[in-house]
C-alpha cells in the first residue's frame, strides 16, 4: 500500500484527497504558493512545503513538483483535477523518477485527451461519435466544406481542449469564417495547440456523463450517471445523480457504453465519460476526462462508494473492491459548484475577504470547501470557492431539501451564486426534472433575483433577538 502522497493541488478538492488520506491513515503533504500561503488545504495537511511567488506557475511546473515529491519521501503523486492533472508529461515524469501517479498512465491521457483521437478509438469500438471531422481540419476552406456535408449548425473545437474552452457555434457560412481563427487562437492561449476540428452541433441536449472505476487487472465497473445540463458558456453550474430525465433502460445502455469506452483504451483508475443525449433519445460520446471530476460527490452519495480512496487503492495495485453487480444506489444527491461571482452583473468575479462564513448541515447535507471566516479569495484562481452537496430519499424531497440548505449556507464579504440556484430551484421546468443545456440561456429572469427570507425564518430572527436583550 502507498504511505505518503504528495497532493498536485489547491483549495477544496486538496482538501477532499486529504481527508481521504486520513481515513487510509496515509501522510498527506500539500503544496503552496505565496498566494495560497493561509489556505485551508495547507492547515489540513500532516506536512505543507513552498512552491514559490508565483501563484499559477508554481501548480504548474513538473519537474518541481516531482522533485518536491522525492525530496519529501512521498511515493505517490495525486493531481486532484485541472493544473497538471490530465498533463501526460507529469504522468511520465513520476514513473520515470519511481513516483506513481494517482491517475491512467501518460499514454492515456495523451490519447483521450487529444479529442480527435479520442473520437477513432470510440468509433472503432462501436461507441456512437457525433457526426464530424475524421480529423483536425487545416485551413477554413476545408472546414466550410465539412460544414456542408454534414449541414449547419456545426461545433468549431480545440483538439486538445476541455472545461468548456476552445468551442464555438457556427449557424452559417459566415459565422463559421469569423470563428475559424478565433477557435484557434483560444486552442492556442488555452492549450498551446492550434488543431481544432468539427462536430454537428447537437441543439440543446441533454449532458451526461458515467463515472467508472477500472483496475490493472482488467475489472472495470460504471458507478451510474450524473446530468450535467445546468450549464452556463460550457461551464457546469449544478450536477445530478442519477439523472431524473433517465428511464432505467437508457441508465443500463449509457453505463455499458461508458464502460466499453473504458476497456477500449485499457484504462486504469477512477475517469468519467461524457455524453450528450439528443431530444430523440440517442446517446453519442462527447469526451473522456482521464482525472477525478469536481462532481464526483455527488456519485459518493449515492453509491456510498469513496471514489479518492478508491483512486488510491487502484494506484496501489489493489483489485477493485465491487462488482457491478454489488453497485447499488439509492436516493437523489445535487452539487451546487458555489462560485464567487455576482449573478447580477453578468457573473462577474467576486474576489475578496470573506468576513464570515456559516456551513450549512442537517440530514443529507455536506460541504466540501476551503473557505473560512476571514480567507482571502485570491483572484488568480478559479471563482469556485466550495461545493454544497445535497442528497434526499426522492427527487421532490431533494428539492425540498436543497432549498433550505442553500438558505443555511452563509457567505458573507464577496457575492456568491448562492442567490441564482434558488431562483434554478423554484422553477416549475426544473422541479419537474425537465431541462437541457439550454436551460440557463433560456432563463435570463433568473439573475434578476430579489432576496427572499421565509416567513417563518424572519419569525426566528426576531425571536431570537428578543430574547438576547431580555437576557441583557
Amino acid at each position: 500500500m502507498l504511505k505518503k502522497i504528495l497532493i498536485a493541488n489547491r483549495g477544496e478538492i486538496a482538501v477532499r484527497i486529504i481527508r481521504a488520506c486520513a481515513e487510509m491513515e496515509l501522510t498527506s503533504v500539500a503544496v503552496y504558493t505565496d498566494a495560497d500561503r493561509y489556505g485551508l488545504h495547507v492547515k489540513k495537511a500532516d506536512e505543507s512545503y513552498s512552491i514559490g511567488p508565483d501563484s499559477l506557475a508554481g501548480y504548474l511546473n513538473v519537474h518541481r513538483m516531482v522533485n518536491l515529491a522525492r525530496a519529501a519521501g512521498c511515493d505517490a503523486i495525486h493531481p486532484g483535477y485541472g493544473f497538471l492533472s490530465e498533463n501526460p508529461q507529469f504522468a511520465l515524469t513520476c514513473a520515470r523518477h519511481g513516483i506513481q501517479f494517482i491517475g491512467p498512465d501518460a499514454e492515456v491521457i495523451r490519447r483521450m485527451g487529444d479529442k480527435v483521437e479520442a473520437r477513432r478509438a470510440m468509433i472503432a469500438a462501436g461507441v456512437p461519435v457525433v457526426p464530424g471531422s475524421e480529423g483536425n481540419l487545416n485551413t477554413v476552406e476545408e472546414a466550410v466544406s465539412m460544414a456542408e456535408q454534414i449541414g449547419y449548425p456545426v461545433m468549431l473545437k480545440a483538439t486538445t481542449g476541455g472545461g468548456g474552452r476552445g468551442i464555438r457555434r457556427c449557424d452559417d457560412v459566415e459565422s463559421l469564417r469569423r470563428n475559424y481563427e478565433r477557435v484557434r487562437s483560444e486552442a492556442t492561449k488555452a492549450f498551446g495547440n492550434t488543431e481544432i476540428f468539427m462536430e454537428k452541433a447537437i441543439i440543446n441536449p441533454r449532458h451526461i456523463e458515467v463515472q467508472i472505476l477500472a483496475d490493472r487487472h482488467g475489472n472495470v465497473i460504471h458507478l451510474f450517471e450524473r446530468d450535467c445540463s445546468i450549464q452556463r458558456r460550457h461551464q457546469k453550474l449544478v450536477e445530478i445523480a442519477p439523472s431524473p430525465q433517465l428511464t432505467e433502460a437508457q441508465r443500463q445502455y449509457v453505463g455499458e457504453l461508458a464502460v466499453k469506452a473504458a476497456r477500449a483504451v485499457n484504462y486504469e483508475n477512477a475517469g468519467t465519460v461524457e455524453f450528450l443525449l439528443d431530444h430523440e433519445g440517442a446517446f453519442y460520446f462527447m469526451e473522456m476526462n482521464t482525472r477525478l471530476q469536481v462532481e464526483h460527490p455527488v456519485t459518493e452519495m449515492i453509491t456510498g462508494i469513496d471514489i479518492v480512496q478508491e483512486q488510491i487503492r487502484i494506484a496501489a495495485g489493489l483489485p477493485l473492491r465491487y462488482r457491478q453487480e454489488e453497485i447499488t444506489r439509492r436516493g437523489f444527491a445535487i452539487e451546487f459548484r458555489i462560485n464567487a461571482e455576482d449573478p447580477k452583473n453578468d457573473f462577474l468575479p467576486s474576489f475578496g475577504r470573506i468576513t464570515r462564513y456559516f456551513a450549512p448541515g442537517g440530514p443529507g447535507v455536506r460541504t466540501d470547501g476551503a473557505i473560512y471566516t476571514g480567507y482571502e479569495i485570491p483572484p488568480h484562481y478559479d471563482s469556485m470557492c466550495a461545493k454544497l452537496i445535497i442528497w434526499a430519499l426522492d427527487w421532490e424531497g431533494l428539492i425540498h431539501r436543497a432549498s433550505r440548505t442553500l438558505r443555511d449556507m452563509g457567505v458573507y464579504g464577496v457575492k456568491t451564486t448562492i442567490p441564482y440556484y434558488l431562483e434554478i430551484l423554484r422553477s416549475e421546468q426544473f422541479r419537474q426534472g425537465e431541462f437541457d443545456t439550454g436551460f440557463v440561456e433560456a432563463h435570463p429572469e433568473f439573475t434578476h433575483y430579489s432576496v427572499r427570507r421565509p416567513t417563518r425564518e424572519i419569525a426566528a430572527v426576531i425571536a431570537a433577538a428578543l430574547v438576547a436583550h431580555k437576557g441583557l
